[in-house]
């Protein structure tokens, strides 16, 4: 299928999901919000139907942006509070699944990510950027409420005092800034922001896809359940991750002193050095 404001491929068991509007600096338009809902779509659907073997997600943007926000041009047009109900639904529907898609998630950004921007940045589990990279709630200098699920996911990051600062005061968070407060899981050069997702991508696509799975849902339940639900819901997970070929197959491996297929990765080994150019 041919996207208009986004690009979509699949390689090698990585989807890739490029915002692609440089001109506006990769702003949400009506028609990136229906092509981003439609991606989202298709990797669930054919996750549930097996119809895709896809282990991980990438987010990029085109032309030195990731996503400035919502398309301030098409605010002009006024809407009626029921009209704006409507189409928030609409995005929020999106982008609840956004964040329950079970697979690995990488955002790699290498320049602004401001407003809704900011929100699917974090919607990843995982946010690769680089020095230019810049983070900012700017919902309040438009005088709007913060939507995008933004007031659900930055508190659980950084704290709730921290997520009301940021969100009040509407200032730009550097890279070096967003990654000491927990938002940016690692820095890399400039113009290296895909490479380096795709890098994480390929890691974690040697793990299992249903212990992934299964553990992404239980840790996106965790700040609203009990230590009992959890440990219901981690019983019941297990009870399924135990009976797979890939549980099978790695006892097998280690029993046999064979190499795993998944051995970890930490913040300081997982990245492979930069050849010299």
């Amino acid at each position: 299928m041919t996207y208009k404001a986004v690009d979509f491929n699949i390689e090698d068991g990585i989807a890739f999901l490029y915002l692609n509007r440089p001109a506006a600096k990769n702003a949400l338009d009506d028609v990136m919000r229906g092509e981003i809902a439609d991606v989202i779509r298709r990797l669930r659907k054919g996750l549930d139907h097996k119809e895709l073997d896809v282990r991980a997600l990438v987010i990029g943007g085109r032309g030195g942006a990731f996503c400035g926000g919502g398309d301030v041009k098409g605010m002009a047009t006024k809407k009626t509070g029921l009209m704006m109900h409507s189409r928030m639904t609409d995005v929020q529907d999106w982008f609840r699944d956004l964040i329950k898609l079970e697979m690995p998630v990488i955002a790699a950004v290498d320049g602004p990510a401001f407003g809704a921007g900011f929100s699917i940045a974090l919607a990843a589990d995982f946010i690769i950027a680089t020095p230019r990279s810049s983070f900012c709630a700017a919902f309040g200098r438009m005088g709007l409420v913060p939507d995008t699920s933004i007031l659900f996911m930055l508190p659980r990051i950084v704290g709730l005092q921290r997520a009301k600062e940021l969100i009040f005061s509407a200032r730009v968070l550097g890279a070096d800034e967003a990654k000491a407060m927990g938002i940016v899981y690692d820095l890399v050069p400039e113009g290296e922001a895909i490479e380096a997702a795709t890098e994480l991508a390929r890691k974690m696509k040697l793990a299992s896809v249903a212990a992934v799975a299964l553990t992404k849902q239980l840790l996106n339940q965790t700040f609203e359940s009990s230590q009992t639900a959890m440990a219901q819901a981690e019983a019941l997970a297990q009870s399924i991750a135990i009976g797979t070929d890939y549980h099978a197959d790695a006892v097998q491996r280690f029993v046999g002193k064979s190499p795993l297929l998944f051995t970890g990765f930490s913040v300081q080994n997982w990245r492979k050095p930069t050849q010299p150019k």
